[in-house]
């Protein structure tokens, strides 16, 4: 690595990874999928394209977030401080986001899709505190926030086991684990974790409702697990380097059996059971591969810095935070406007770039803004 205290190809990774969930939100506004605001018609197409990305982006993105992790409780040295700066990090933007960003997204849901009538200060001041559900819809609601409550949950997990493990035996555990992981077991055992996790819990779906989604709790605390090794012990980064080419083929290969099965049976088509199990299997080997192979292109390619790193660094949490809810903003008035397919993804594409660069620029400036859209206090 050209720095050991820094990986800058992890930057550019979890960069990478949030301007891909940024058109795959976009995405949802076409495909047949379930979503807050979808166009009229939707595209069975473009659950190809979506798929492409759909497995291992935010196993990626609990990935990086787990080496992150690792190297703030290096810099910090104790849990108790740890948990402090991530809960300072990500609850504050997290009660902000629920409060004032979010609101828009079960309005437009309500409204397009149950019949809502009233209009959205209505809702915001008469039904969205409510602690209760409206047409089966949880208010108040963190929507695709989801992500950060998960994220502080196991960065708490991670500091209880440092605090009750001793010192000597998570070397110990660690040493292991990139024993394990060093030569062809990269493959192996996460792939086998994820197909263990599968055929224990066939038929759960995320919820995103934290305490009823142990199975994805159980999906996504691996690769965050790995990427907090991937920190404490960069000698991994040499087996990446070994077995990425390996992993992009069989990635390559488990996406076009994933396309296959979606273009054979498109949309709301039924599927029988055999091709189920074929996409769920195909889907995860491709997931954890493809995460193999961009680590090891990022550690090949991408490991320098440049001036515009931090700066787009710092402004990928206020980007995440505030995208969805220009996507299904701007969704809605496209929908009322009954405005084409190429049009509307294009507008969606220059809305939600201008809107988050201008959340992230304005906030930046205001010191008591910062810490409310996922930026640390100027000292």
């Amino acid at each position: 690595m050209a720095d050991r205290k820094r990986h800058y190809g992890m930057d550019w990774l979890r960069i990478g990874a949030f301007a891909l969930l940024i058109l795959y939100h976009i995405g949802m506004y076409f495909v047949p999928w379930g979503w807050h605001v979808k166009s009229d018609p939707t595209i069975d197409w473009v659950a190809i394209p979506m798929l492409a990305t759909n497995s291992w982006r935010l196993p990626l993105l609990f990935l990086v977030s787990g080496y992150a992790s690792a190297a703030l409780f290096a810099k910090l040295g104790g849990a108790g401080a740890f948990v402090r700066s991530r809960s300072a990090r990500l609850l504050i933007p997290l009660l902000f986001g629920v409060i004032a960003v979010i609101p828009p997204q079960p309005w437009v849901e309500l409204a397009g899709q149950h019949g809502y009538a009233q209009n959205f200060g209505h809702f915001w001041f008469n039904d969205y505190f409510r602690f209760g559900t409206l047409d089966g819809i949880i208010l108040p609601t963190w929507q695709h926030l989801w992500f950060v409550v998960y994220l502080w949950v196991y960065t708490l997990i991670a500091a209880l086991v440092i605090a009750l493990v001793p010192g000597e035996a998570r070397v110990q555990i660690a040493d292991r684990a990139a024993r394990l992981l060093g030569g062809r077991g990269l493959h192996v055992v996460p792939l086998a974790l994820w197909l263990a996790i599968y055929a224990a819990f066939p038929t759960h779906r995320e919820t995103h409702a934290l305490v009823d989604d142990g199975p994805t709790h159980l999906h996504y605390l691996m690769p965050f697990a790995i990427g907090w090794l991937l920190r404490v012990r960069p000698i991994l980064f040499a087996a990446v380097a070994r077995q990425w080419r390996v992993a992009l083929g069989i990635g390559l290969a488990a996406y076009g059996a994933v396309a296959a099965i979606e273009w054979h049976y498109p949309g709301a088509a039924p599927m029988p059971q055999a091709a189920h199990i074929a996409f769920a299997v195909a889907r995860l080997a491709q997931g954890w591969a493809t995460i193999v192979a961009l680590i090891g292109i990022a550690d090949r390619f991408a490991n320098r810095d440049h001036p515009r790193r931090a700066m787009l660094a710092e402004a990928v949490f206020p980007f995440y935070i505030i995208h969805q809810t220009i996507i299904v903003v701007v969704g809605w008035w496209l929908l009322q406007g009954r405005v084409a397919a190429l049009p509307a993804f294009l507008i969606l594409v220059a809305a939600t770039v201008a809107g988050c660069w201008a959340f992230y620029l304005g906030g930046r400036r205001i010191g008591w803004l910062r810490p409310l859209i996922g930026l640390q206090r100027r000292a």
